[in-house]
């Protein structure tokens, strides 16, 4: 059955299945091309008639993930260019106002949509939230630093989807004053500094961040990843330059100067940066709920499919220690709590606490607003991976059929129920289960069959980061 809702710019014409009303593809801000490109998103311009609203929308412009990661991530790619596009999922019978979740999907800044099926949100429209989810433009065309572009047209884009779902929400029965914004990896990373700047301030009033901390550069970090690309490009190292550049050819020298770095082993990349706008350089402590964690075993993910965790041996693990300059006391103290693991082990859970865990805590440490923080550590068996990074989404989204290139085909449905459960309470009252952040670090850890509150899990290992000089 076809349903029909009245948007600011005009009406759309959605679809409802079995009680659930699915709206895709609306556009939120022009197509960031032609006059538009690497600019600040500019207003959609309104519409006669009914505008379909039954099928996902163009995505924007990005390469997949490079194998064997593009069997275990697998994306969409959706030509055309109304990329800045959301879809909603509610429930059709339901009287609101109800809470809302916005999901920024991850991807490094550089991949990713909202298209893919494991972020569909009807088990939220089931149980009563309103579920939103952005497109946003990605690589060089929402991070690339140019001295002639507005910086972080990506965080601005979710900026102006934000802004259209304060004003036209309530026409899907969400509550505009109640709205969630959801996030993992590099969409955690984005609310952080979405959280931190004032162009923000009120579109959003709780804030999950799932395997991503804060983390920004300076104008002239982030401009190296354009510079190294005009240099293949040959071409000025400016956005009227690079605008005049086939689609194809950006992305090839985007794929070939960024294409196998990662959050772990590191590399040139696309960066939130500084900019004293969207983002300033000393952010007030942001004040809104907030939900925090990570995965166990997010390292993983990159080092068991590229085999990086055989190749890794006691001296690359001494040669890693010494470039990044961590004392070898903080390595003994990792063998010593996880005797007869291989170096590679041992490297990754270092690097997993010192990116993400132990940044979330200190940013617990320092909020005066409530936060709760969870450790996902269910281990797929597939290729071994592990409690590794993104196994969470699925059971999140209570989607274990669409997560399965991760999980494999039996994972288990009542972690879903639970993890689903604390997202959905903590949207709707802001309290998602467990006791909230104290001097006693409770940390909720999501397993099976076992789950269940721990107090500061690891502690020792992460106040030996503290004692470094970083």
């Amino acid at each position: 059955m076809d349903i029909i809702a009245t948007t600011r710019q005009g009406k759309v014409r959605g679809r409802v299945r079995d009680g659930i009303a699915s709206f895709l593809a609306i556009p939120y801000a022009a197509a960031p091309f032609g006059i538009h490109r690497f600019r600040a998103p500019a207003p959609v311009q309104s519409w006669d008639g009914v505008r379909d609203a039954l099928a996902f929308g163009p995505t924007a412009p990005q390469r997949p993930y490079p194998p064997p990661l593009d069997r275990l991530i697998p994306e969409v790619e959706i030509p055309g260019e109304e990329c800045l596009n959301l879809n909603i999922w509610a429930p059709a019978g339901e009287d609101g106002p109800l809470p809302v979740i916005v999901w920024i999907h991850g991807g490094s800044l550089r991949s990713g949509s909202a298209a893919v099926p494991l972020y569909d949100g009807r088990a939220f429209a089931r149980d009563g939230v309103v579920l939103v989810s952005i497109n946003y433009r990605l690589g060089v065309e929402g991070f690339g630093v140019f001295p002639d572009a507005p910086d972080n047209r990506g965080l601005l884009d979710q900026i102006a989807a934000l802004t259209w779902v304060r004003d036209n929400i309530a026409a899907f029965r969400g509550d505009p004053g109640r709205v969630t914004v959801c996030g993992e990896s590099a969409g955690a990373v984005s609310i952080a500094a979405l959280m931190a700047g004032a162009r923000a301030a009120g579109l959003f009033h709780r804030a999950v961040l799932q395997s991503g901390a804060p983390q920004t550069v300076t104008r002239g970090q982030g401009a190296k990843t354009v510079r190294a690309m005009a240099k293949r490009l040959r071409v000025p190292a400016t956005a009227e330059e690079f605008a005049a550049v086939n689609r194809e050819r950006l992305l090839d020298a985007q794929d070939a100067v960024v294409g196998r770095a990662n959050p772990i082993s590191g590399g040139p990349g696309f960066h939130i940066v500084v900019d004293d706008d969207v983002v300033p350089a000393d952010p007030p402590l942001p004040s809104v709920d907030l939900l925090l964690g990570c995965n166990r075993e997010e390292y993983r993910l990159w080092f068991v499919p590229s085999g990086a965790l055989d190749r890794v041996n006691g001296l690359t693990l001494r040669l890693a220690l010494l470039k990044s300059r961590i004392s070898g006391r903080v390595a003994r103290l990792y063998r010593a709590s996880r005797p007869g693991a291989k170096p590679g082990v041992i490297l990754g859970e270092m690097a997993t606490d010192f990116l993400l865990r132990g940044p979330l805590n200190r940013l617990a440490d320092s909020r005066p607003a409530r936060t709760y923080l969870y450790e996902f550590a269910w281990r797929s068996p597939v290729m071994e991976l592990g409690a590794c990074h993104a196994l969470e989404i699925g059971f999140v989204f209570d989607n274990l059929r669409r997560g399965e290139t991760l999980t494999g085909p039996d994972a288990p449905q009542p972690l879903a129920d639970a993890m689903h459960r604390a997202w959905v309470a903590f949207a709707t009252t802001g309290d998602p289960g467990w006791p909230a952040w104290d001097a006693r670090r409770p940390v909720m850890v999501f397993d099976h069959p076992h789950a269940g509150t721990v107090l500061a899990p690891r502690q020792e290992e992460l106040e030996a980061w503290l004692q470094l000089d970083l």
